[in-house]
């Protein structure tokens, strides 16, 4: 009988599922749901929203669709791992039922509010207790409902990120996470728990929080009514869970000091692993707790995060012709333009006020377009170009902060399958790039058999996971793009002027 183990990852464009043989350490089968990408509601300019039923509604499709096609048997499934899109608010009732939409990551509302309690509990607590600013993270949000929404505010029972409510839905049990926590804005590093300053200074009820569990151990069995829903069996453990970010940078096997991961999906991400509790005096770039993390073993995550990444990607295709044209045909297109575009820039921050610029709304610009010389080329290598300059302003935060940044692993997805993205990120950054065949999901299902202790050690946890391919930049391409680089910044440094 095989042993296989099952990875949700809950993104804010869909959600997917993946089964991992334990023995071959390789994936099934994987399937994302929906087709296209699930709405994220704005009922006011800045604000994004998504219903979690929707979220549930999908898991349900993707456990039923990859159990169907491994033709898994009873007694097959050995545990549950998940993922889930960071800083997202989830409240419910007594009866565990959703009180309001889920207020995700790339919401801006509650910028001010983070911004206020910075100011009242000050910077000499804030960076060395939270490692950051409130800003707009999860506690923020909260906050913001109190204030706006007292009547949804007074029925709340607990609060969860998004990863703790699909756990919640599989076993009935309310929990969270030390990096859960961290994300949200919760976590005393020094203290190592709840900081209860933070909760008094946002009138924060300790009540509302969940029981804090490990990332990598047994969190929950999958209930009875779960089973019925989903036609998993009951009793499966849920053994793992972490915000994307985090699982990401496990996925890939970066857990040590100086290891580095980065994504670039809907958003673009580089994470970067130290054994010190680093912080940006700007929060800039954000340090959460790790899933490695231990009082013996510290592991921190710093996490440079650009909301308007993939999705200038997804957008540009839309304007472009939709369904009439691939991706891969983006790609050639872009790839016929002369490295810096000739002259034209795109700034891609277009998805929600940005933490690399103190959130500020800097918002999508498309700058120095000439209609006599520039065409569907120029304007799709500008924007990548554009999105790889953003990660590269963040990743010379991180190289301010004393961070080793040689080596970055990325799975082969995304924006990654690009050859024009890869390699004008790996000469912008001057780094080796290593690709993986891996995704959050997957990852997911890894954590899971560690914290189920099927697998013994993280050595074999990783049984499996295959480098695909490495890249190393060429030292006669550094001018070109660094060229690139100082003008997109210079257009950048000029609209925050003006």
């Amino acid at each position: 009988m095989r042993k296989l183990l099952l990875g949700l990852d809950l993104g804010s464009s869909s959600v997917k599922a993946s089964l991992l043989d334990v023995d071959s350490g390789k994936a099934l089968v994987a399937k994302a749901f929906p087709e296209e990408e699930m709405p994220i509601d704005s009922p006011q300019s800045g604000w994004a929203e998504q219903d979690p039923e929707m979220w549930w509604k999908y898991a349900k499709e993707c456990i039923a669709f990859v159990q169907k096609k491994a033709e898994v048997k009873k007694g097959e499934l050995q545990a549950i791992g998940i993922a889930y899109q960071m800083h997202g608010l989830v409240c419910v009732d007594k009866n565990q039922q959703v009180l309001r939409p889920s207020i995700i990551w790339c919401d801006s509302r509650a910028v001010e509010i983070g911004a206020k309690a910075f100011k009242k509990l000050g910077a000499d607590y804030c960076l060395p207790h939270l490692l950051n600013s409130p800003g707009n993270f999860t506690a923020s949000k909260l906050r913001w409902v109190i204030e706006n929404q007292p009547e949804i505010a007074s029925k709340i029972h607990k609060i969860m990120l998004p990863g703790d409510f699909i756990a919640m839905k599989l076993t009935g049990e309310i929990l969270t996470s030390e990096t859960g926590l961290s994300e949200g804005i919760f976590w005393d590093f020094k203290k190592n728990g709840l900081s209860e300053k933070l909760l008094k200074q946002m009138e924060i009820s300790k009540e509302w929080m969940p029981e804090v569990v490990a990332s990598f151990s047994v969190q929950g069995k999958v209930t009875a009514s779960a089973a019925k829903e989903t036609g998993l069996e009951s009793g499966i453990p849920v053994a793992y869970r972490a915000g994307d970010q985090p699982n990401n940078a496990f996925s890939l096997q970066v857990l040590k000091p100086g290891e580095l991961a980065t994504t670039a999906g809907t958003s673009g991400t580089v994470y970067g692993v130290c054994d010190e509790p680093l912080y940006d005096p700007q929060s800039r770039v954000n340090t959460f707790v790790h899933v490695n993390h231990s009082k013996k073993k510290p592991s921190y995550g710093v996490l440079l995060c650009v909301n308007g990444t993939g999705i200038l990607n997804s957008w540009l295709k839309k304007v472009m012709g939709g369904s009439r044209i691939t991706y891969e045909e983006m790609n050639s297109l872009g790839n016929g333009a002369l490295i810096g575009s000739e002259g034209l820039v795109f700034i891609p921050f277009g998805n929600g006020v940005e933490r690399i610029m103190q959130n500020k709304p800097v918002g999508a610009h498309l700058l120095g377009l000439d209609l006599l010389k520039h065409d569907k080329r120029h304007v799709v290598r500008a924007a990548q170009e554009g999105i790889v300059s953003a990660l590269t302003f963040g990743f010379r935060i991180m190289k301010d902060m004393g961070m080793n940044l040689q080596t970055v692993k990325a799975g082969h997805a995304n924006m990654f399958l690009s050859p024009l993205f890869r390699k004008t990120f790996v000469h912008m950054n001057r780094v080796n790039l290593e690709l993986y065949n891996t995704d959050g999901a997957q990852g997911a299902a890894r954590g899971a058999g560690i914290g189920a202790g099927i697998f013994s050690d993280e050595n074999q946890a990783f049984h499996g996971l295959e480098l695909l391919e490495t890249l190393e930049p060429n030292a006669n391409f550094y001018e070109p793009y660094e060229e690139v680089y100082q003008h997109w910044e210079n257009r950048l440094k000029g609209l925050i002027r003006d």
